[in-house]
């Protein structure tokens, strides 16, 4: 991801996460910890052959924990993969950053997205009560060993 992406990111954004949308700041602020010798965070685009954004992803890592911020993929392309593509970058990301740890927050509700952390080898910890707002959603929070053993699918182009 770079700057020239974040306003379609911020599309996808409030269509995906009309409650909790992170603001053009949040991701300048991301996005300045994502260069050079010194990077903490790792930010992907996923991008059809027209340049149309439809999912991104994004990693912190301190020390030898790395944590998904985010990973978002337009409506049109659930149940293409393109999660898992993007989760794949993110804990190839944790490994170059040499985490041994990789967590996650998700909500309670979103089956679809902890099925998907689960096949990867995610393992629930415990929950963050009334994490995500408005709504007072709990998010259960899962973490994964060794991210450079979980399963890995195919790398994104660009």
């Amino acid at each position: 991801m770079r700057w020239w992406d974040i306003d379609a990111v911020l599309e996808l954004e409030k269509d995906l996460f009309p409650e909790d949308t992170w603001s053009r700041g949040m991701f300048w602020s991301e996005l300045a910890h994502s260069r050079g010798p010194e990077a903490t965070r790792r930010y992907v685009v996923a991008a059809e052959g027209d340049g149309r954004i439809v999912g991104y992803a994004g990693l912190a890592a301190q020390g030898d924990l790395g944590d998904i911020q985010t990973i978002a993929v337009a409506r049109g392309h659930w149940g293409t993969g393109l999660g898992a593509r993007l989760l794949t970058e993110l804990l190839r990301a944790a490994t170059d950053f040499e985490c041994a740890e990789v967590m996650l927050e998700c909500r309670v509700d979103n089956i679809r997205a902890q099925k998907l952390y689960q096949r990867f080898g995610f393992a629930p910890i415990g929950f963050r009560r009334g994490y995500y707002q408005p709504g007072n959603v709990d998010a259960l929070v899962m973490s994964l060993t060794d991210p450079s053993t979980s399963v890995q699918g195919t790398e994104i182009n660009g």
